[in-house]
């Protein structure tokens, strides 16, 4: 039987290969890039839009939590909020019945 020769074989190899790598009509056309790189770059403005809004939120909820915390903390409620001496109930554990918050 007749060997292949070298050249048979590299040009069945080359084949190969660019059948391997795929058509070259898979690049678009700059117009096509060009609109995509819009949307992406569109897209990511819109993202900063929502993440800026976020952080304001954040902040201005950090601000009214401490704003809270400020008046809990004031002598005006402290009696209210010590509990020394007194039984302590858990209003989440489901056992205190209807009479659980006069304890």
């Amino acid at each position: 039987m007749a060997r292949p020769s070298a050249s048979s074989v590299g040009l069945l190899l080359l084949l190969i290969g660019y059948a391997a790598a795929g058509p070259e009509s898979a690049l678009q056309p700059r117009a096509v890039r060009s609109s995509a790189c819009q949307e992406h770059t569109s897209l990511h403005n819109r993202l900063d839009v929502v993440e800026k809004r976020v952080e304001d939120t954040v902040e201005k909820l950090e601000a009214e939590l401490a704003a809270l915390l400020d008046v809990i903390e004031d002598p005006e409620w402290r009696p209210l909020l010590d509990t020394s001496g007194k039984p302590v109930v858990d209003i989440l554990d489901g056992k205190g019945g209807e009479g659980a918050f006069l304890n």
